[in-house]
């Protein structure tokens, strides 16, 4: 019988990964709150007319990368494939437009069903904050200033750079759109297939091919800035003052897009040379239309989503582990109450490891092998005593300690 293995683009968090990725969480929802973002976590499925809705019925990601089932009830179902359009369906459904604007952070799992590769798979996670109900720029500037705090807290900032860019109001979009089709339908015979397709349904999805054909014929198409109105302009200006105020780092990116149509105005991406192809460490926008889309009232937003796995292989090392207390009691009588001072310990705040079975050696062993700070060392005549013998396990120094002190002299090794 062959051996079980993970679904291909699925993996194990086991605890060094783990633990990198409980750090990135708890990282972005410590600094979140500091901004205002309150915690908010929707279902990992969907009746799939959310995303359909959110995401175009045409969009590379419904065609092609979601899982979609019918469960029991004749429902079509979809495990999300991102976090905005959950976010923005709870808004709806939960009547929270009275209450505006409302900051959330959210963290969890995602599905896509794609080729697995470096950085990418298809359960991979992610985190993210989305503003909802504020359509100044100074909302923008302030989801990307949160953005880059919670990157500087994590120690990649520094890895990564900035990438802006203005997508326009509606009237400065549909201007753009006009000028793409009329250039890209001069060069149908050497795009892309997929390009090709994208022409009528989604023109600015063929500015981010990875085609090289394609990027030799995008190198020479019309430039955003051409057809945008003043008013697309002045947005656009203020959030590259509202940024350089707070001395955040960008560069222009005018071939940076977002295809579909809710999107307007500022689009950003964080992206790294340090993983290969997979450059986006953190991205986002302003998506004004997305509520009143899916059947809401018109409601702006502004938000962005960043992959875990992308941002645990860029800190590298998992974040140290706490150092346990190691109890090794010998004997009957010692197992009763090392049982006993185990649980009370743990009780009090202090990580305890139980040494369960084998001699003392063995014992000893596991104690170096898990990274023990300190021995607590039970036998016949500790107890005759009413002590233990702590045993320092990086000075090899030990003393014995009444039972009755033992929690505040083992505060130091907390």
């Amino acid at each position: 019988m062959a051996s079980l293995q993970p679904v291909r683009g699925t993996h194990d968090l086991l605890p060094d990964e783990a633990r990198r990725a409980r750090h990135v969480i708890e990282t972005g929802r410590g600094i979140a709150e500091r901004y205002g973002y309150e915690e908010a976590a929707t279902p990992i499925f969907e009746f799939s007319e959310v995303f359909a809705r959110t995401l175009g019925e045409t969009s590379d990601i419904v065609t092609k990368e979601m899982y979609t089932f019918t469960d029991k009830g004749g429902e079509q179902i979809t495990l999300r494939p991102e976090g905005t359009a959950g976010i923005a369906r709870a808004l709806i459904s939960g009547g929270l437009s009275q209450h505006l604007p409302l900051k959330f952070f959210y963290a969890g799992p995602m599905f896509r069903y794609e080729r697995p590769q470096k950085g990418r798979l298809r359960q991979f996670h992610q985190i993210g904050a989305e503003l909802l109900g504020v359509g100044e720029p100074s909302g923008d500037v302030e989801v990307i200033a949160l953005g880059a705090t919670i990157l500087e807290e994590l120690g990649v900032l520094q890895h990564t750079a900035l990438e802006l860019n203005t997508l326009g109001n509606t009237e400065s979009r549909a201007a753009y759109r006009a000028l793409l089709v009329e250039y890209f339908s001069d060069h149908l015979d050497s795009l892309s297939a997929e390009s090709n397709d994208r022409l009528e349904r989604n023109p600015l999805r063929i500015l981010d091919s990875k085609n090289e054909g394609d990027r030799e014929i995008v190198a020479g198409a019309p430039e955003f800035d051409d057809s945008l109105d003043a008013a697309s302009q002045e947005f656009f200006a203020a959030v590259c003052a509202g940024l350089d105020t707070l001395n955040i780092a960008w560069q222009r990116n005018s071939r940076l897009v977002r295809g579909l149509d809710y999107y307007c105005h500022t689009a950003f991406e964080f992206t790294t040379e340090a993983l290969g192809a997979q450059g986006a460490v953190l991205a986002g926008g302003r998506y004004d239309g997305l509520v009143e889309q899916m059947g809401g009232p018109s409601t702006p937003g502004v938000g962005w989503a960043s992959g875990i796995e992308r941002l645990s292989m860029l800190i590298g090392e998992a974040p140290a582990k706490q150092r346990p207390i190691s109890m090794i009691p010998m004997g009957d009588a010692a197992e009763a109450v090392g049982l006993r001072l185990t649980e009370d310990l743990r009780r009090a705040g202090y990580t305890v490891d139980m040494g369960y079975r084998g001699k003392m050696k063995q014992r000893m062993k596991r104690a170096n092998n898990i990274n023990a700070s300190v021995a607590v060392i039970l036998g016949d005549d500790e107890l005759a005593q009413c002590s233990a013998t702590l045993r320092d396990l990086d000075s090899g120094e030990q003393e014995l300690v009444a039972l009755d002190d033992l929690r505040d002299r083992l505060e130091q090794f907390r």
